[in-house]
């Protein structure tokens, strides 16, 4: 079973049994603005996740719930767009209260998932432009914008950057 364990949370994959909670998270406007919309109907999440897995199995993607250490759903993220040097990961949404480190720890998480687990030497990501925050938190992590569309912007990641930040944040991990 793949599951990665913080400091407090926990990223384990995603389950038929979270359609409800996937989707009550992806239907919050508020919180969505920057992603692709979803329709705000279990059949066709549940649908989803039954596809989903089956890419899942052929090690083509992955979708994580965010949890507490006492299993308390918090977000999601996914890893997808595996190429041969690098990981995509995206689709990173954290419910309104959850713990203030939840943005951090996962994001470590799913760069231990892409460099230590897969093995992968790159990650690659875009943001939409008017997604500020996010922006902001990946410059801190020291990923380096390398394009643009009139959306997004295009960003690349070293496994030797994650080394260097993990260093600053190890308090976060186990």
């Amino acid at each position: 079973m793949i599951k990665q364990t913080g400091k407090s949370i926990n990223l384990r994959l995603a389950a038929l049994s979270d359609a409800e909670f996937i989707l009550a998270l992806r239907t919050q406007t508020d919180k969505t603005r920057h992603l692709n919309p979803v329709e705000n109907n279990l059949k066709n999440q549940q649908q989803w996740l039954k596809a989903y897995q089956l890419r899942q199995q052929a090690g083509l993607e992955y979708y994580f719930i965010i949890e507490s250490q006492q299993h308390e759903p918090l977000g999601l993220v996914r890893v997808y767009d595996l190429q041969p040097e690098s990981f995509c990961w995206g689709s990173w949404l954290i419910k309104d209260g959850a713990p203030q480190t939840t943005a951090i720890q996962s994001a470590l998480l799913i760069y231990e998932f892409g460099f230590q687990q897969l093995g992968y030497k790159k990650a690659h990501f875009d943001v939409r432009k008017a997604n500020q925050r996010v922006i902001a938190f990946h410059q801190r992590f020291g990923a380096r914008i390398i394009g643009e569309d009139a959306l997004n912007y295009y960003f690349n990641y070293t496994y030797e950057d994650y080394l260097t930040i993990k260093q600053k944040y190890r308090r976060f991990l186990n």
